[in-house]
């Protein structure tokens, strides 16, 4: 039966870290604060949302919240990401996906400095992951590097599968498993023979937002099963990517959904705020 990897307990031990350096901060006359801007009123987001004012206030940083209403323009939305942009106690800027259909999401993450955009999804920051010359790395790609580490699980030399090409999820993901020496396959929509490639992985990365969709036919056994998808069952329970039960029982070790991946996401969007926190006051 696979070790379950436990994402809360790392992303704890994280935030944790994070506490501390801001105390640091505090002590030396600097509040570090975080800017999440939320357009409608779509359910899930709200809770993404409440859910990152909590860690915000559990690591000390001041948060900042901008519920702007659905019917809100691109120029409004715009104008306000240069607000914060110029705002020097703002030290990340995080606009929540999705935005409604009038918004351009492009347009809006290339309007965010890149030295506040603590998602790292401003091209300049997407370029410098792909070199290996980065200050912020992708919340949820991170996260999972960091589950790995935390668990003492060898990236270097191991075939490492994706399921999925997201810009915020698949392609960053192989970047950072190629710089930690992964031989990396990316699959998709696609890939022919899916199951003959995902079965060649000593880690299996999902991230293709279907529920169940990586079956035990598909795993060879000992791989190390990362899960990252946030589904909602018929039931309306939510689910990953990953059959959990049939997959754990051959895999060496996997994440759950919930307590996984989504912890961890959370924990580095923290840590990407204290980096932002930290260089915008050496160049003070």
């Amino acid at each position: 039966m696979a070790e379950i990897i436990d994402g809360k307990k790392i992303a704890a031990q994280v935030k944790e870290e994070v506490r501390t350096e801001v105390e640091k901060l505090k002590a030396a006359g600097m509040k570090p604060g975080l800017a999440v801007v939320l357009v409608g009123n779509n359910p899930a987001s709200r809770v993404y949302v409440s859910n990152k004012e909590k860690d915000c206030a559990e690591c000390g940083f001041a948060s900042y919240e901008y519920a702007l209403p659905e019917e809100t323009t691109e120029e409004e939305l715009l104008e306000l990401v240069r607000k914060l942009n110029d705002d020097s106690t703002v030290n990340g800027i995080l606009v929540q996906l999705p935005l409604p259909k009038q918004i351009c999401e492009q347009t809006i993450l290339h309007a965010i400095s890149p030295a506040k955009d603590v998602d790292a999804f401003h091209p300049e920051n997407v370029g410098r992951i792909m070199i290996g010359d980065y200050q912020f790395l992708p919340c949820t790609p991170a996260g999972v590097i960091e589950m790995l580490d935390a668990m003492n699980i060898d990236i270097n030399g191991k075939h490492c599968v994706v399921i999925g090409r997201s810009n915020i999820v698949g392609k960053p993901m192989g970047m950072l498993l190629l710089h930690r020496n992964g031989t990396v396959t990316i699959c998709h929509s696609r890939t022919k023979d899916l199951a003959e490639q995902t079965r060649q992985a000593d880690i299996l990365v999902a991230a293709v937002g279907k529920a169940g969709f990586v079956t035990k036919d598909m795993v060879k056994p000992g791989a190390v099963v990362i899960d990252v998808g946030m589904n909602r069952n018929e039931a309306g329970k939510l689910v990953g990517d990953v059959c959990y039960d049939e997959v754990a029982e051959i895999a060496s070790a996997i994440t759950p959904v919930p307590g996984g991946v989504g912890p961890m996401t959370r924990a580095i969007l923290m840590r990407n705020t204290l980096t932002a926190a930290k260089n915008q006051l050496k160049t003070k």
